[in-house]
């Protein structure tokens, strides 16, 4: 076992599926001889040619139209969106097609492909650069919707996900690339596709996180406990397939639930989770299910996304609205820490 960043345990997850399916190809925007903008498909070139892992025009919709005519000609391609919002122009591409082949043919044809998207914020990027779309996606039939949030989940997703017979959208959290932690290779598989994972048991109340999230939530159950408060974290892990049995069962031994998200809250996944949670647990629920989200407002400018961006502190904030006995005020003990 050896500690990987999750950049490194992803580009791993591509190198070997590189060379153990020649059906598998590589392509988008600098994901060549430079390795990517996140060097995710660094030496790839190098080691299988240019004709496995090559460069793209920059049209968004013509790599996921070349996508869909690859994996219908019977390729598995994975391709790179480069930032989230540059994935919009390919998502006429994405909805009209790359989601609805397998019904428009009766399930006579399917799009094995992979499109891979750094996603969410905590990097300072400029507009175009950081956004949460997770929801676009999960709200469209036909699309699987994967985020991990440790290298190895991103390993073993990422496997899952080329190795899948239906289309994939990996979002992968920009500001966890350079996190260390668990292993870049093949030993010590966690959870199963479609499966989420407890990170942290409690009693309490329940924290349920995806992807970006779920450090910060992991942070804010630590300063939970100097107080007594003890908080068990879910990771989705993927948002769709939606593991239903894992967070429900959370829930009703909580009796608690907060929902974090990076996204604005309005009509997002958070929602979906929420709707969910209340209807699958409401006679085992002390308190109304929250939410912690970004703000509905454009991904703000570098600057001000601490502002935006959920935190302990907000998550905090959350559970004392869940109105313990006696109403403990974590937030002093977030700041400390801080």
């Amino acid at each position: 076992m050896t500690e990987s960043t999750m950049a490194q345990a992803l580009n791993r997850a591509l190198r070997d599926a590189l060379r153990e399916d020649e059906r598998v190809l590589v392509f988008g925007e600098d994901v060549g001889p430079l390795g990517g903008v996140f060097r995710v498909t660094d030496g790839l070139t190098a080691e299988f040619g240019d004709d496995r892992c090559f460069d793209t025009p920059l049209a968004e919709a013509g790599i996921v139209g070349l996508a869909v005519g690859m994996a219908m000609g019977g390729f598995r391609p994975v391709v790179e969106m480069q930032f989230d919002a540059f994935a919009y122009p390919a998502f006429e591409q994405i909805a009209s097609h790359v989601a609805k082949t397998r019904n428009r043919t009766r399930g006579l044809l399917s799009l094995p492909m992979v499109i891979r998207i750094p996603y969410a914020g905590g990097i300072g990027g400029v507009e175009h650069h950081c956004d949460s779309s997770e929801a676009y996606y999960a709200h469209t039939p036909g699309l699987k919707v994967v985020t991990p949030a440790t290298p190895d989940d991103a390993y073993w997703l990422l496997r899952d996900a080329i190795d899948d017979p239906d289309p994939v959208v990996f979002m992968e959290p920009k500001r966890l690339y350079w996190a260390k932690g668990g292993t870049s290779g093949a030993a010590g598989r966690p959870a199963g596709f479609g499966r989420a994972a407890v990170r942290r048991a409690g009693a309490d109340a329940t924290l349920v996180a995806y992807g970006p999230t779920v450090p910060v939530a992991l942070q804010a159950a630590e300063v939970a406990a100097r107080d007594g408060i003890d908080l068990e974290v879910v990771d989705l892990r993927t948002i769709v397939p939606f593991d239903d049995d894992t967070v429900v069962a959370s829930v009703r031994r909580t009796g608690r639930c907060v929902v974090v998200q990076e996204a604005q809250g309005f009509a997002g996944v958070g929602a979906e989770i929420a709707a969910r949670v209340q209807e699958r647990c409401f006679h085992s629920l002390a308190a109304p299910v929250l939410r912690v989200t970004g703000f509905d407002v454009p991904y703000p400018p570098p600057h001000l996304e601490h502002a935006h961006l959920p935190d302990a502190d907000r998550i905090l904030d959350a559970v004392d609205r869940l109105q313990f006995g006696d109403e403990p005020d974590l937030l002093h003990l977030a700041r400390e820490a801080s």
